[in-house]
């Protein structure tokens, strides 16, 4: 029988295959000890495969866990990444995010810089007064993108730490919507990551904004998506 298989983080490029077989009844456990058979001389790999975590069809699951045809199975990296100590801490919240809290349990004192990026409710756009906004996300989903995103940045860029934190429900003017804050030896590598999880996650986390007005209120335009995320753009390429 044939699963689907998705890795997240770090080891989404350790992964050519998206799905794997196995014998009928194979369990979570036998997965595993395939995978570990066939891919422990990657570094990455093997040393993050004992201690991840695996979802089937988007629940937890323990190794005793028997698989069906075409299950969807989640290779889930410890959220520090597994990599040199790196902490990594993501969520949504409706309660008011205490940044001050949040920037001091981020430092360490092997860090040289931590970088803030504290998105706060504006009382206007484009000339229109601002009474308040509305957040609202697909939340399964964002928790999990927000995730993935903190750990590709820690990956990606070398730095220590991320805190990532986007609020969701109604938020007053002066309120902080999404706080990121990056910890690294170095100033230059936090600097960039704090800017490139900020646009990454306004293109890709399934979160919406509706903002309400003196005169109205309208659902703001978004970024567009990444070309290859783009559904539309895709089906313009197939013709």
């Amino acid at each position: 029988m044939r699963v689907q298989l998705l890795a997240f983080g770090v080891l989404r490029g350790e992964f050519s295959e998206d799905s794997l077989d196995l014998p009928e009844r194979a369990t979570v456990g036998d997965l595993l000890e395939l995978l570990d058979e066939k891919l422990r001389h990657r570094p990455i790999v093997g040393q993050l495969l004992p201690r991840i975590a695996v979802s089937v069809n988007a629940e937890y699951a323990q190794l005793s866990r028997i698989l069906c045809k075409g299950d969807v199975v989640g290779l889930l990296p410890p959220v520090s990444g597994g990599l040199e100590e790196a902490a990594v801490v993501t969520y949504l919240t409706r309660e008011a995010i205490p940044a001050e809290e949040l920037v001091a349990a981020a430092k360490r004192g092997s860090d040289g810089a931590v970088v803030v990026f504290d998105g706060i409710v504006r009382d206007n756009t484009r000339g229109r007064r601002t009474l308040h906004l509305d957040y609202e996300a697909y939340e399964a989903m964002a928790e999990r993108q927000m995730a993935e995103l903190a750990v590709e940045a820690v990956a990606r860029f070398g730095v220590r730490g991320v805190t990532l934190v986007h609020r969701l429900g109604r938020l007053e003017i002066g309120e902080t919507s999404v706080l990121i804050v990056v910890a690294s030896a170095h100033r230059g590598a936090a600097f960039e990551a704090c800017r490139w999880v900020i646009d990454t996650l306004k293109k890709t986390v399934p979160i919406w904004k509706k903002e309400t007005f003196v005169d109205g209120a309208v659902w703001a335009d978004g970024e567009p998506f990444p070309a290859e995320l783009a559904a539309g753009a895709s089906a313009e390429m197939k013709l």
